[in-house]
């Protein structure tokens, strides 16, 4: 009852998320989720959630390093803590983590289920099930270190797990989606795919099924010791072409830290700054009469909104989603701070109004993603290395922040420089 939703291939990360982003993260992403809620339901957010590139989109539009690892465990926590105060309204639950955490993940489960009337039990097999198999099942070189379960009132559910490699320097992402599975050994996944690993060992193939019984018969003839003799018997197996397979999302993103100009759909761009500069459909300019909402709020809202609305071939390019509020290690540029908690208010107000009945805010979100589609037919915008020298140099007026620091002054960073 689920199946390997798509996979992603990271830069392996080390670091901690700073408490002043990791705060904002949980109130953007908070913010985000309730607005898909709101607009799509739950149902919808586990789907986007199953989905490695909005993953990763979702991640850069909250200024994490936009092409790391860490995005993973900087995003499910951001959820299960901005989540939690929320389960009783929107019915959603974020349990497990990293490393300890991943462990309790069935106890979680369990607590769950005791409060909302689910089979927590039922919901601890499935997580130690999908872990077992992307771990054991699955041999591509990733040994996880973190499984993350989300889980709704009605019982569907999404498992967001990661490996790393430490040879190579890389993480892998899996995603999992409790929807359209009849087995959890035997397909479960539509298709592996990711960099060449070597050989990969897939026991959950169903061309594996005779495999998978002969080993087992094997176990229960000659036992252990058995086996291993036979296996110093065989010759090696002469190479055979791998059946085409259908393929799931699969995710690659780049070892440079720095955003280029190839890692963004420029005419997407585009109309992100088109749809901003016009201030969006006419009844967007309501929003800019919030104190402190000005055009690059809106510039960065139009991102935001686009993580919301978007369909999922939208997402090609997560890259392009940090240029709204930048990443912690000063790339693409440092984090504005007041820029964010611009959004960040907008969102929420948006929300509460929502709820109240009064959709003018979140309609108008709606609308400024769908005038950034219709301008990105035809308009034209500055290159990405203008776009970023433009950002920096204003980086200071926007309380740019680093993990290293705050953003100096432009004649300071120009002293610094020639220096």
């Amino acid at each position: 009852m689920a199946k390997r939703a798509g996979s992603a291939d990271l830069p392996l990360h080390g670091g901690h998320v700073p408490a002043w982003l990791g705060e904002r993260m949980t109130r953007l992403g908070t913010a985000i989720s309730e607005a898909i809620v709101l607009e799509y339901g739950r149902d919808e957010l586990l789907r986007r959630l199953a989905h490695p590139f909005w993953f990763q989109s979702f991640g850069a539009v909250m200024g994490m390093d936009w092409h790391s690892s860490g995005i993973t465990t900087s995003v499910l926590g951001s959820l299960k803590r901005g989540l939690a105060p929320l389960a009783g309204e929107l019915g959603i639950h974020v349990c497990g983590g990293r490393g300890k955490q991943s462990r309790r993940t069935p106890d979680e489960l369990n607590a769950v289920g005791e409060r909302v009337g689910l089979d927590g039990g039922a919901l601890g097999h499935a997580s130690r099930l999908v872990a077992k198999v992307d771990s054991a099942a699955v041999q591509d070189g990733f040994d996880l270190y973190l499984h993350g379960f989300i889980v709704t009132d009605d019982g569907r559910w999404v498992v967001i797990q990661q490996g790393m490699n430490d040879a190579r320097g890389q993480a892998r992402r899996y995603h999992w989606l409790s929807e359209n599975v009849t087995s959890f050994v035997e397909d479960p996944h539509a298709a592996i795919d990711g960099r060449e690993q070597g050989t990969i060992v897939n026991l959950t193939d169903r061309r594996a099924d005779a495999s998978r019984r002969g080993q087992l018969a094997l176990l229960a003839d000659l036992g252990p010791d058995g086996v291993v003799r036979e296996l110093a018997r065989l010759d090696p197996p002469a190479p055979r072409q791998p059946t085409a397979q259908p393929l799931l999302p699969h995710l690659v993103m780049p070892d440079h830290h720095d955003l280029r100009a190839e890692d963004v759909v420029a005419r997407r761009l585009h109309g992100n700054l088109a749809a901003a500069a016009a201030q969006g459909p006419e009844d967007f300019a309501a929003l800019l009469m919030v104190p402190g909402v000005g055009a690059r709020t809106v510039r960065a809202l139009a991102m935001v909104a686009e993580v919301v609305h978007g369909a999922p071939c939208r997402f090609s390019d997560p890259a392009r989603f940090s240029l709204a509020h930048g990443g912690k290690d000063g790339h693409p540029f440092p984090v504005p701070i007041k820029v964010y908690d611009k959004t960040i208010g907008v969102m929420k107000s948006a929300i509460v109004k929502a709820k109240l009945g009064r959709e003018e805010e979140l309609a108008a979100l709606r609308r400024l993603d769908q005038q950034a589609r219709r301008l990105e037919r035809h308009v034209t915008g500055p290159s990405v290395e203008a776009l970023l020298a433009e950002e920096r140099a204003a980086s200071h007026s926007y309380g740019g922040r680093t993990v290293f620091g705050d953003a100096p002054p432009p004649d300071e960073d120009a002293a610094r420089s020639s220096g």
